[in-house]
């Protein structure tokens, strides 16, 4: 995400014109970049800069910003202060169905973002197996949660693996079957000799999972960064990238073995 300027505008007029556009992005002054969680930890709020497209990546956290979160259900506001990695952070667990509002301000400018605190769900099985592809086995996982009782429930499932970001992917309701929602997200190929390093899995790997509600807009957000794509604005007032979501993370592990996973039916 930080080595991609996002355009401030874009706007193509008389369409029936041809014409080259030339956007100098690669010259495109750094942008405030605000991402922040509430879950059952507590909060955490990374605020940082773009990188220019021909600069080296610097991912410096900003620590002289002012982050404030309240509990908008129960009036309660608290200032966060930076820890030792640039985080803003406070250890005060989310609340299921509180609604929160964070606010940063730095340099004259405001920032802030609202999140409602959906209800975590509960996983109820992981497996892996092969599936046959014209090219080869393909390892998929299996992923299955409980679903609310409500319509319109969107979810970000998220993979680490061995602790470190490996593949994500996004979930709606209506493929729920009474109240159950099965996730299958391929992973490595079994000759991993023909694989991408950053798919590969090796047996013994551990797969953490993890399950997130989200909103309507918040789905909307992520599927516009899948496709690299511009996506709606999540942060009112000054103009900035990022996002900010409260939401209780429901996590699960399996071990990756392959040689005791059966054919995918």
């Amino acid at each position: 995400m930080k080595n991609i300027i996002y355009p401030l505008f874009f706007l193509v007029a008389l369409a029936s014109c041809e014409k080259e556009l030339d956007f100098q992005y690669h010259n495109v002054e750094p942008q405030l970049v605000i991402e922040g969680t509430t879950t059952d930890d507590g909060t955490r709020v990374s605020v940082t800069y773009t990188t220019p497209m021909d600069m080296p990546m610097n991912d410096t956290r900003i620590t002289d910003a002012t982050v404030t979160l309240t509990d908008l259900t129960n009036g309660i506001s608290t200032k966060l202060s930076p820890d030792s990695k640039g985080y803003f952070t406070d250890n005060t667990p989310g609340v299921d169905g509180h609604e929160y509002r964070l606010d940063v301000s730095r340099d004259g400018k405001d920032y802030r973002s609202e999140s409602l605190m959906r209800h975590k769900v509960d996983i109820l099985g992981l497996e892996f197996q092969w599936i046959k592809m014209p090219y080869d086995y393909v390892a998929v996982l299996q992923i299955t949660f409980t679903d609310s009782d409500t319509t319109g429930d969107n979810y970000w499932v998220r993979l680490y693996r061995n602790g470190e970001p490996y593949k994500w992917s996004l979930v709606t309701d209506n493929l729920a079957d009474n109240g159950i929602i099965n996730e299958v997200i391929m992973t490595s190929r079994k000759d991993i000799e023909a694989e991408d390093e950053k798919d590969v899995l090796l047996d013994g790997d551990e797969i953490r999972v993890e399950v997130i509600p989200v909103s309507l807009e918040m789905l909307d957000y992520l599927q516009a960064i899948q496709s690299d794509s511009n996506g709606p604005r999540m942060f009112a007032g000054d103009y900035c990238l990022g996002y900010y979501l409260a939401a209780e993370v429901s996590q699960s592990t399996i071990i990756f073995r392959p040689d005791e996973m059966t054919e995918f039916k």
